[in-house]
């Protein structure tokens, strides 16, 4: 884990920090040489020591948690952190054994543990404060018997080191690990406490660091996992759109196609028919015909393109709700129990309304069957004065059906470019009456009869 850790830093580093080619042979197309060890060092030096260098496209990240209600207390937990370690800071120097006085406890003693408050917003900044009051406390006390800070500085420091760790950026992590260890321990232990005291120190600095690095190196990889799987999620949905367009196109163009059939047939057959037809009405339906082969070539050419290599045309027209009974009865078959009603007086349908009627009751029942099996089903069709009304309602699992649990496709997805497609409109959801179960309520104008 070591070698990936470094290994990932060095990744990182290179990402943000110019490497050693910057100038006319970095841009003459040759490759440029890795940075070294020390040029990695340098690079974290100055990010986390020098202000400015670490902010801008590749700025610390607060580790503020998104949700208010983790937010709010961890905000106020580090405030009244900072209150009590502040005093604690600037009242401990004060007692008997390190007699210093209140106008040097006092400025110190804010300066190392006051920037807890802000350790969430502003990580870096905290730290950099804070090690200056660890340092300047260090030389102000040359007569410690173990070392020259209060436990309470010392908290409030390894939580910062935490806080800086779990910002995500590695290179800054890297560099307050060294700042902290060789600038702010190292001068103390040679002044102020034994150097295997400062060992330890340094390297509970170094875990804290750690540690904080290995949280927010989880929580980046799962937020880049969350953002993948919406990003997925929204792929998935678009080419569903897509692919269910493509179907309608598909459908309709073996609609078409069928009815231009027919016209070809009926134009080329008429002068038979009628053998005293005169010229120019057997030139006029030549001119039909000829229209008809050619809009029903190029709708084939164009609607091919759309299907797959294994996938031919119908040969018949697609079904409508002529064939509502044949459907229902298949899924009587499947186990559903399944009632349906007709309200209106019946009128031709234009094609499209009456193909994505049947396709809206055909998914609306297949989904009945996977997610309320053994259930009662209830099909409406309505036909009202301006559009067609088509319903569909089940009231859950039977008694023996157990439903699938896993995530469904894209029906509903298809239902509605469906209903969009035509004008009209499709509602989904629970049952309006709040009986157990789902609904599918689609409104379809009529449009123009074939």
């Amino acid at each position: 884990m070591a070698a990936g850790g470094i290994l990932s830093w060095q990744m990182s580093d290179q990402s943000s920090s110019p490497g050693p080619l910057s100038g006319p042979a970095a841009s003459s197309g040759s490759t440029p040489e890795p940075p070294s060890g020390g040029d990695l060092l340098r690079a974290a030096w100055r990010r986390a020591v020098l202000p400015g260098v670490a902010t801008g496209p590749n700025a610390v990240r607060p580790p503020l948690p998104r949700g208010l209600w983790v937010r709010v207390p961890l905000i106020v937990l580090l405030t009244l952190l900072a209150i009590g370690f502040s005093a604690g800071s600037i009242a401990i120097p004060m007692s008997s054994s390190l007699h210093r006085s209140a106008d040097e406890s006092v400025p110190i003693g804010l300066l190392q543990a006051a920037p807890l408050v802000v350790a969430l917003f502003r990580p870096l900044l905290a730290w950099r404060i804070m090690a200056v009051g660890l340092l300047l406390g260090a030389l102000a006390i040359r007569d410690a018997a173990w070392w020259p800070w209060s436990p309470t500085a010392w908290l409030a420091f390894t939580i910062v080191l935490f806080c800086v760790g779990l910002s995500g950026d590695r290179t800054v992590t890297v560099g307050v690990g060294l700042v902290s260890a060789v600038g702010v321990v190292g001068p103390a232990s040679l002044v102020a406490m034994p150097i295997w005291f400062g060992v330890i120190l340094s390297t509970v600095a170094l875990l804290a660091l750690v540690f904080g690095d290995a949280v927010g190196g989880r929580r980046i990889a799962e937020r880049a996992l969350r953002e993948q799987e919406e990003l997925h999620r929204r792929d998935l949905a678009r080419q569903a759109v897509l692919e269910e367009r493509a179907r309608i196109a598909r459908e309709l163009h073996d609609v078409v196609a069928h009815h231009m059939s027919v016209i070809a047939m009926q134009a080329e057959a008429a002068p038979y028919k009628i053998p005293e037809l005169p010229d120019q009405a057997r030139a006029t339906f030549v001119v039909v015909r000829d229209a008809a082969r050619q809009a029903l070539a190029e709708t084939r050419r164009v609607v091919g393109l759309l299907r797959s290599e294994d996938e031919t045309a119908e040969r018949a027209p697609q079904p409508g709700l002529a064939r509502l009974d044949e459907l229902l009865e298949a899924a009587r078959r499947s186990g559903l129990t399944v009632t349906s009603t007709v309200t209106g007086m019946p009128r031709p349908l234009a094609t499209g309304v009456d193909l994505s009627a049947f396709r809206i009751v055909q998914e609306s029942l297949s989904n009945a069957s996977r997610y309320a099996p053994r259930g009662t089903v209830r099909v409406e069709i309505g036909y009202g004065d301006d559009a067609l009304g088509v319903a569909v309602r089940d009231e859950g699992p039977g008694p023996d059906g157990t439903p699938e649990s896993s995530g469904g496709g894209h029906g509903l997805v298809g239902m509605r470019e469906r209903a969009t497609m035509l004008g009209g409109s499709l509602t989904t959801g629970p049952r309006e009456d709040g009986r157990p179960g789902w609904s599918v309520t689609a409104e379809l104008p009529y449009g123009t009869p074939d």
